[in-house]
């Protein structure tokens, strides 16, 4: 079975950065989208960010579109979200998944998530 792991979260204050990484086991990682989803306490899961198989389709959230960037390195089998002028909005439990799809009823497999704090 796959296995994601994300690492990468923490304390920040309000206009700091982060970047999240997601290391797949999955070998066939480089023929699958991407895609970040995060989950605010007391809230549904929400999409993010999303990554096509060559680093195409880009598609992001309206709340971070223009603050978070996507990437992917398939060399190492690697997904990342580069975050930018955080907001205290923007914590939340994020976590990485195989796929594209912007529902969560179409994504199987989590990893166990990285938490991110932005202090006001």
């Amino acid at each position: 079975q796959v296995q994601l792991v994300e690492s990468g979260g923490g304390l920040v204050q309000t206009g700091g950065s982060l970047r999240l990484s997601c290391v797949a086991s999955e070998r066939t990682f480089s023929t699958y989208f991407m895609s970040w989803f995060r989950q605010a306490p007391e809230k549904e899961r929400e999409f993010v960010a999303r990554i096509g198989q060559r680093s195409g389709s880009q598609e992001y959230a309206d709340s971070v579109k223009g603050r978070f960037i996507i990437s992917r390195d398939n060399a190492k089998n690697a997904v990342y979200l580069h975050m930018n002028s955080l907001k205290p909005e923007d914590t939340a439990v994020y976590y990485c998944s195989i796929g594209g799809s912007r529902s969560t009823r179409d994504h199987g497999t989590w990893g166990q998530g990285t938490q991110v704090t932005v202090s006001s």
